[in-house]
């Protein structure tokens, strides 16, 4: 997209509100482990709950439950449970989650320009 073009979505919003509805947004995404968790989900359809614990292996337990109910209940993934035992639950980005897909590409091309201005610095 454009700068124009960008500028006048940008422009378009009264700056209180966009400012109110960026920091909302980074709230569901912020804390250590949120990001890790939907780089994972974004794989495949859905991921399992052991595969998640193997991909992530510094999280804990307890750490990642909390993680994929707080993402669950913001309505970013889903969670489907198969009634078997033992349990299987898996786990899915929903299309809200989904739609994070080009924010994720513009904030590692973001990253990308940062690195490389740091590295032209040095």
């Amino acid at each position: 997209m454009p700068d124009s073009d960008m500028k006048t979505i940008y422009n378009a919003r009264p700056r209180s509100r966009s400012a109110a509805d960026m920091q909302c947004a980074i709230r569901v995404l912020e804390g250590r482990w949120k990001m890790m968790i939907l780089a994972w989900l974004f794989e495949g359809p859905v991921m399992r709950f052991s595969d998640l614990q193997r991909a992530i292996p510094d999280i804990s337990q307890k750490m990642l439950i909390q993680q994929l109910r707080a993402l669950e209940q913001e309505k970013v993934i889903f969670r489907t449970v198969h009634a078997q035992v033992p349990p299987k639950v898996e786990y899915g980005l929903t299309d809200i989650g989904k739609a994070l897909g080009p924010v994720f590409i513009a904030l590692l091309d973001w990253a990308d320009l940062r690195r490389a201005a740091k590295a032209s610095d040095a």
